[in-house]
């Protein structure tokens, strides 16, 4: 983890953010954008991993962070890796291609996102989700 004064507001952030959330298995979420930061070399996108869920799953808002200062490469990445439910999945995906910080982030969501061994039982839901992330994933790589 890079460690700045960013970097740890938006670890701060992140934490406070989603205190009270568990992924699927029943584990504090917040490990989640944890793992993703842990992947990332520079200080923005360690920023946008942290906080790539922040505004889709909580009630802050793209407005509320660029409040608190964050900038606006930041900013912009985030909105383009926070999903309208309105845009189709593989259009939101696309979108996400324009933004090499957005896409460094997203690829490494859905890898940690595909990784079954998280799961406690693997159903069908799970095995379909990991079969649209490899069409995500494609797509992100294509060039």
């Amino acid at each position: 983890m890079i460690y700045t004064q960013w970097t740890k507001k938006a670890l701060a952030l992140c934490f406070e953010a989603h205190k009270n959330q568990t992924d699927k298995t029943g584990l504090p979420y917040v490990f989640h954008p944890f793992h993703l930061a842990e992947q990332m070399e520079d200080e923005t996108s360690t920023v946008v991993a942290l906080l790539h869920d922040v505004v889709e799953d909580t009630d802050y808002t793209l407005e509320d962070l660029q409040k608190m200062g964050f900038s606006s490469q930041v900013i912009d990445a985030l909105a383009l890796l926070t999903h309208d439910p309105v845009v189709p999945y593989m259009d939101y995906v696309f979108q996400i291609k324009s933004n090499p910080v957005a896409r460094r982030v997203k690829l490494a969501d859905l890898a940690h996102n595909s990784d079954l061994s998280r799961l406690d039982q693997v159903d069908e839901a799970a095995t379909g989700r990991v079969h649209k992330y490899e069409a995500a994933i494609r797509l992100l790589n294509e060039e």
